[in-house]
């Protein structure tokens, strides 16, 4: 499955009745809750990461993109949105990128 199919997938099951679908039930709790989540999966994978826990790391690194969906879904945000932000600033180096960040 690509983030593609995976945005789609989530994009049809906000519309789910939230007592059949996890994805809409989270999503009805609001974006805030949608933060909190994706936040407490990037705290596990990083816990992964650190323990150098391999198979930990890429199973709660399924969570974090997931979760991560969520959340843009959550907000009106769609992975080209983001996607093109990428390809926005691929070429310019992460120090430039930081810099012009914080000039702006």
């Amino acid at each position: 499955m690509t983030l593609n199919a995976l945005a789609q997938t989530i994009a049809a099951r906000a519309k789910a009745d939230p007592d059949s679908s996890w994805t809409a039930k989270l999503l009805a709790k609001g974006p805030e809750k949608c933060a909190e989540k994706f936040g407490e999966e990037a705290v596990e994978a990083i816990i992964e990461a650190v323990k150098d826990n391999r198979d930990g790391l890429i199973s709660e690194s399924a969570d974090v993109l997931f979760h991560l969906l969520v959340m843009l879904q959550s907000r009106g945000v769609t992975l080209d949105e983001v996607l093109g932000e990428l390809e926005r600033r691929q070429g310019t180096s992460g120090i430039a990128e930081k810099a012009a960040r914080a000039k702006g």
